[in-house]
């Protein structure tokens, strides 16, 4: 009976040092390791530093602004932007509190963001007529900026957009499921304490985003190491996404406004469903036009070839219209 505690109490000093162990890993990784830098600048808006990247000549052409869906950040939109960049301005940047953007003090509306963002592109000094592109939930934060703000707009570019009814339709229940939330909480945390950092020195990463430059996701990798930040980001889009998408059905017409609508193949849930969806967004104008790609959601954008497809059609609507 004395050697069963004996080893008890050894192996609860063993299973007690490792948790210290770890707990110093990550306390270390917090302290010792470098905060990631922004690939462009911070720009003050109300008092909120926001992330943008503006490349390109401003030309007689319209300005290309690109938006991001729900999760993701300026990197994703490489191979477009390095397709157009020669050729058109082209702007990315990082919604409030996003990556590389702070958090906004000021209550969130399902305008703010377009207002934002309009407030934003005059500070930086960009000038419209603008050419609004957004992937996945990028498109229904366009659809609200450009009703808002009708007479800048030229164009508007669908990438696998999100469509106003979609979860209705798909019979889902938002961006994330229960589980999910609960998951991203638990990252959050762990980020926050330096043991994602740990985990993710130690592992060999295979990154979601492999068709970008090793670069852009290095970038990702490290900021979502560097803290919780990007996760509890995650979970304030969802939140606000059924505002987003509400606004966004009320947004009118497009009337014989330019429109591009690139549809990926592979989807996730019932795929013709998101076709319908898709051919709807087309028609919200008498000059729509749809694109059907081999590519799955994510691809559409981050794969070279597919971005090269995509530019080709964005150049030709803004040097033709």
């Amino acid at each position: 009976m004395k050697l069963i505690l004996k080893i008890i109490k050894w192996i609860g000093k063993i299973f007690a040092g490792l948790i210290i162990l770890i707990l110093v890993s990550g306390l270390c990784f917090r302290l010792f390791s470098s905060k990631p830098v922004p690939p462009g600048k911070l720009v003050n808006v109300d008092g909120t530093k926001l992330h943008i990247r503006a490349e390109g000549p401003k030309n007689q052409l319209p300005t290309i602004i690109l938006e991001s869906g729900a999760g993701n950040d300026t990197d994703v939109f490489h191979w477009v932007a390095e397709g157009l960049k020669k050729s058109l301005r082209v702007v990315r940047y990082d919604r409030e509190g996003k990556w590389f953007s702070e958090p906004s003090k000021d209550s969130i509306t399902s305008e703010f963001y377009a207002r934002q963002l309009h407030k934003l592109l005059e500070k930086n000094g960009e000038k419209p007529p603008y050419i609004l592109a957004g992937h996945s939930m990028g498109g229904p934060y366009n659809r609200i900026f450009r009703d808002l703000y009708p007479n800048e707009i030229k164009a508007m570019v669908f990438i696998d957009s999100s469509h106003p009814e979609q979860w209705k339709r798909l019979a889902e229940n938002g961006l994330f499921e229960e589980n999910q939330i609960s998951l991203i909480k638990t990252l959050a945390v762990l980020s926050d304490m330096g043991l994602m950092g740990v985990y993710n020195s130690l592992r060999s990463r295979k990154s979601i985003d492999e068709d970008l430059p090793k670069d852009c996701q290095n970038r990702k990798h490290n900021l979502t190491s560097y803290s919780g930040k990007v996760y509890r980001r995650y979970l304030k889009e969802n939140r606000i996404n059924n505002d987003i998408l509400l606004r966004a059905s009320q947004s009118s017409r497009l009337d014989s406004l330019p429109v591009l609508v690139f549809t990926a193949k592979e989807q996730y849930g019932d795929s013709q469903i998101w076709y319908e969806m898709q051919k709807e967004l087309k028609e919200l104008s008498t000059k729509g036009k749809q694109f059907y790609m081999d590519a799955n959601h994510g691809s559409i954008i981050t794969k070279k070839e597919n971005a090269e497809i995509i530019n080709k059609e964005i150049l030709l609507i803004a040097e033709t219209n």
